[in-house]
């Protein structure tokens, strides 16, 4: 099985974006932004180690980084850089201790791109995993909220300069006073938070995401160069399948409270020609409708991707007259536990039906 360098170079980057966006489902932020973050950053202050997290010492002290925030104002508000950098000193300084590794908040986007890049020019070892194992939009929808683990103390801070530490009894009232905050800061900020131990890490995250990531992408790449079917290549990487292959026919959005949500229904193509499909998202794809009945939801995972290239979208990128394949894919075994469920099930979403596990 193929892993990901344990080194990262410039050119490690390109199939990770790729690979990090089929994951993200939509969401995380814009990739090509985030790409040339870690290639920068890379370029300057060299390689990334990316440390396997059986490999990280029990005692380690780690933060996960990210933006919080609406995706389609990161790609008008572009973040230096420096933001991320700013943010992990402010959390240290507030705890006294300095962190030994630099941990991914989620698989998705930006979000998986501005970790590289905080590894890069602090010159910590990156860990190969994350909290999600895609991307979901609220900040208690990683896996250490299941296991107790408090998002905070947790620091924000908006490309000004203006920041802040946030301490709240509860990860769900940890987002709701962040995602005020986030809106204040012009809709989109940087983050450190979940301060986890070594032994925490190997419990409480999605292993080797960056590792998937990079064969999703590697997969990507060859099935082009060798003139096969990428969107194949894709679905079999994520072990998932193609669920339905169309254009895009309308294509709703609006950034509300800090969140960019819409709905995109599709026209069938070749073998669904004459069948629709219907996509909600919240910054990630939500839900996916054929024919008004419901073929795969949150937290499975539901990848949008041209439909001859194979290149992932997010769910900003999606517009009118695109030919693009949905592929659905099961999500991390744990979010389908109960515990799971009622943080990022259906339900959660204000949908009024039972989740069903998708099948690949």
């Amino acid at each position: 099985m193929i892993i990901a360098p344990r080194s990262l170079g410039v050119t490690d980057i390109v199939p990770l974006a790729l690979g990090s966006t089929v994951l993200g489902t939509g969401g995380g932020g814009d990739p090509y932004i985030g790409r040339l973050m870690a290639q920068q950053a890379i370029r300057e202050c060299g390689p990334v180690t990316l440390v396997d997290p059986d490999d990280v010492p029990a005692d380690a002290f780690v933060f996960l980084v990210g933006m919080m925030g609406a995706p389609a104002i990161m790609v008008e508000k572009l973040p230096s850089g420096k933001e991320v950098l700013e943010v992990i000193d402010v959390l240290s300084k507030n705890l006294g201790r300095k962190i030994t590794h630099i941990g991914c908040l989620e698989a998705g986007g930006i979000n998986a791109m501005i970790p590289i890049a905080a590894a890069a020019r602090t010159g910590l070892p990156l860990i190969d995993a994350d909290g999600m194992g895609r991307a979901f939009p609220e900040l208690q929808m990683l896996l250490p909220s299941l296991d107790g683990i408090n998002a905070t103390p947790l620091a924000l801070i908006d490309e000004k300069g203006n920041h802040l530490v946030l301490e709240t009894k509860s990860n769900r009232t940890a987002e709701g006073i962040a995602r005020g905050v986030v809106v204040e800061m012009g809709a989109t900020a940087t983050m450190a938070f979940y301060p986890l131990t070594g032994t925490q890490v190997r419990s409480s995250l999605v292993p080797r995401t960056f590792s998937l990531a990079y064969r999703v992408g590697l997969g990507l790449l060859q099935a082009r160069k060798d003139h096969q079917d990428p969107v194949a290549a894709v679905a079999t990487q994520i072990g998932g399948r193609v669920i339905f292959t169309g254009k895009v026919v309308d294509v709703m959005r609006r950034n509300v409270g800090g969140f960019h949500r819409g709905q995109a229904s599709f026209d069938g193509t070749g073998a669904w020609s004459g069948r629709s499909l219907a996509m909600d998202f919240q910054n990630e794809f939500l839900m996916a409708k054929i024919d008004g009945a419901t073929a795969i939801t949150t937290p499975d995972l539901i990848c949008i991707v041209d439909a001859q290239s194979g290149e992932p979208l997010t769910a900003e990128q999606v517009r009118y007259g695109q030919r693009l394949s949905v592929i659905g894919s099961p999500c991390y075994p744990r979010w389908r536990s109960e515990e799971g469920l009622r943080t990022v099930g259906p339900s959660y979403f204000g949908y009024d039906e039972p989740y069903s596990a998708f099948i690949a």
